[in-house]
Parts: structure tokens; C-alpha cells; sequence
């Protein structure tokens, strides 16, 4: 069996949970630690099958920027602010907030308000957090 999960970020970040997925076949997610989820994990089930787990469509802002060098500038004041940030090919995406789209426009970017999925950057002190590879158990 393979099911999927939808999730928005914040839901994403998990050690032990009753979660339904998309189907509606519910299922317990219980790892021996956090785990933040990304687009396109597994999550094992111990009676066969598999979940993977999508990100859910949310407000978000992508914001570019007129050179390479100005969307560099933006990023640093962005994780001078510790925000989760999805690096994209030729643009930034943060959860839509007022306050940092007001900022990022006084940097000289621009922001687009839009729903789409947020899978932002894990961080470099991530550790080594396994990825694809989840565990989660039949109720």
C-alpha cells in the first residue's frame, strides 16, 4: 500500500502523532525523535506499505530580486532574522509575513504574496536527521 500525507510546514516537524492521511486510513507517526518532515519523505508503516509525505499549499512570499547580489543581500537579512527560507532557482520563498515583505522591499526586492508549497532549507546544524527512510505504525 502507498498512501500519501498533505502537510503544511508547521505540521511537519513531528515525533509522535495521529495523523490521517489523504486516503483517510489513519496512523500513528511515533519516531524516537523530532523530525522535521520534507516534501517528498517516506514514512514506513509497520504493517507494510508506505506514506510520503507531501507539502501542503500555504501563504507564502517568494521574493526576488534585481541581481544575484541584491537576492544574496536579502537572504543574509533574512537569516539574520533565523526564518525558515526555500532556496529556489532565482528567487527566495519565507512564510508570508508583513513585516519581512515590508523589509525585503526596502532592500530593494520585490515579494509576490501567493499558495504554494514550503519545503525551506534544513540548516547546517541539522545533524545527520535521516531523510526517506521514517517510521510510522498502524492503530
Amino acid at each position: 500500500m502507498v498512501d500519501i500525507i498533505t502537510l503544511a510546514f508547521l505540521d511537519r516537524h513531528r515525533r509522535r502523532i495521529r495523523l490521517v492521511a489523504d486516503s483517510g486510513e489513519p496512523f500513528l507517526l511515533d519516531l524516537a525523535r523530532a523530525q522535521r518532515l520534507g516534501d517528498g519523505d517516506g514514512l514506513e508503516l509497520d504493517a507494510g506499505g508506505y506514506v510520503w509525505v507531501r507539502a501542503a499549499a500555504e501563504r507564502v512570499l517568494e521574493i526576488t530580486a534585481d541581481t544575484p547580489t541584491d537576492l544574496l543581500r536579502i537572504a543574509w537579512h533574512i537569516g539574520n532574522r533565523h526564518l525558515p527560507v526555500q532556496a529556489l532557482d532565482g528567487c527566495l520563498r519565507i512564510r508570508d509575513d508583513h513585516v519581512i515583505a515590508a523589509m525585503v522591499e526596502g532592500l530593494g526586492g520585490t515579494t509576490r504574496r501567493l499558495e504554494a508549497p514550503f519545503d525551506p532549507e534544513l540548516g547546517a546544524y541539522a545533524g545527520d536527521a535521516p531523510a526517506h527512510h521514517h517510521h510510522g505504525h498502524d492503530h
